[in-house]
């Protein structure tokens, strides 16, 4: 058992029989009155966001959660199989556990898994990925980086807005949290 002085922003709590990760967290000393925790919980499973204040000092569960490097192999229906990168074993995650992340990943992609008694509960990308443009509409003579921007389709069909300029078959880096161009990768 811990208490409330030892939560950190991603671990993850066991509350009532659910599964809850600490998006934020606030420890909380009014001038009159006891110290509090003032926590926003993500579900895990169902991704609601609630926020949670505790007494300072509370005992507290938390849940045991595995993070391991993991290799992308190919999607299978609507599940995504990866592979193990120490032990070579294979996992198959559902679609919804995998969520946003499947418009970055590529074969081959290094991403992590956080796992809870055998189960995933999401799949964590690096912060940016390299991909490259397949589909863009032509830019135009004097079409600068600051004119505006038009969309592209990324090599795993995913669509972002990139710069005018930007032609096909570009490389191209993406941030994986918020899918916003970060820049082109001159080979």
């Amino acid at each position: 058992m811990a208490t409330t002085n030892d939560i950190k922003n991603g671990v993850v709590l066991s509350l009532d029989g659910q599964l809850w990760s600490v998006l934020e967290f606030q420890h909380v000393k009014p001038g009159k009155g006891g110290a509090f925790v003032r926590t926003k919980l993500r579900n895990v499973r169902s991704g609601k966001v609630v926020d949670k204040t505790f007494n300072a000092g509370t005992k507290i569960d938390f849940a045991t959660v595995d993070r391991r490097d993991y290799s992308y192999l190919y999607q299978d229906g609507e599940n995504y199989v990866f592979m193990d990168t120490s032990d070579y074993d294979q996992v198959t995650v559902p679609a919804a556990t995998v969520g946003d992340a499947a418009n970055y990943m590529l074969e081959g992609s290094e991403v992590q898994i956080a796992m809870y008694e055998g189960e995933a509960l999401s799949v964590e990308l690096p912060p940016s990925v390299i991909l490259e443009v397949t589909y863009t509409e032509p830019g135009l003579q004097g079409d600068r980086s600051s004119a505006g921007t038009k969309s592209a389709t990324l090599e795993t069909g995913y669509e972002i807005q990139v710069p005018l300029f930007l032609e096909n078959n570009t490389k191209v880096k993406v941030d994986t949290r918020s899918g916003d161009y970060l820049g082109r990768i001159n080979e």
